[in-house]
């Protein structure tokens, strides 16, 4: 649309008009005994354990947004493994669609979080079976899905945490 005779402009408008959707980039943190790794954090008190990870920021890919996040709230170099779901989430009130990334990781040996302050005020390692209780319905999910695809050795495409194609 732009370059020569092109109007820039238009494209700004064009572009500036289409649909906003958020990234968010995480991990599937596991023990060696097959335990997730599960956040504490006290800005969403109505479901305040998720999994370490955030928002992928501008120019930023999936990937690295991981790789910064796990660095940043777990105070650790996370070694990370594969993309093991991919899960698109709806826009629910104020929050806008978004595309979750969930990445494999582990912790070096005998390394812990040290989480940073005012951020995440704890950590804990859950059982499947545990996790699924302590978070949101959709993250739940989402994990569950992610931990199948990952023993199974694929990655697996989700709408809500649910797998909407058929196999």
């Amino acid at each position: 649309m732009s370059g020569p005779g092109g109007d820039e402009e238009a494209e700004r408008r064009f572009f500036a008009g289409l649909p906003a959707t958020r990234g968010a980039s995480g991990a599937l943190v596991l023990s060696p005994a097959g335990e997730v790794l599960l956040v504490e954090r006290p800005y969403r008190p109505d479901s305040p354990w998720g999994l370490p990870g955030g928002i992928i920021e501008r120019d930023e890919s999936p990937l690295a947004a991981c790789r910064r996040e796990l660095a940043e709230e777990l105070g650790v170099q996370a070694r990370l493994g594969r993309l093991v779901a991919v899960d698109w989430v709806p826009g629910e009130g104020v929050r806008t669609t978004a595309l979750h990334w969930l990445f494999t990781a582990g912790l070096p040996a005998g390394a812990e979080p040290r989480l940073p302050p005012g951020e995440l005020s704890g950590w804990t390692w859950a059982a499947p079976a545990r996790a699924a209780v302590l978070l949101s319905p959709g993250t739940a999910r989402r994990v569950a899905a992610g931990l199948a695809a990952a023993a199974a050795g694929e990655t697996v495409y989700l709408e809500d945490g649910r797998p909407p194609l058929d196999r």
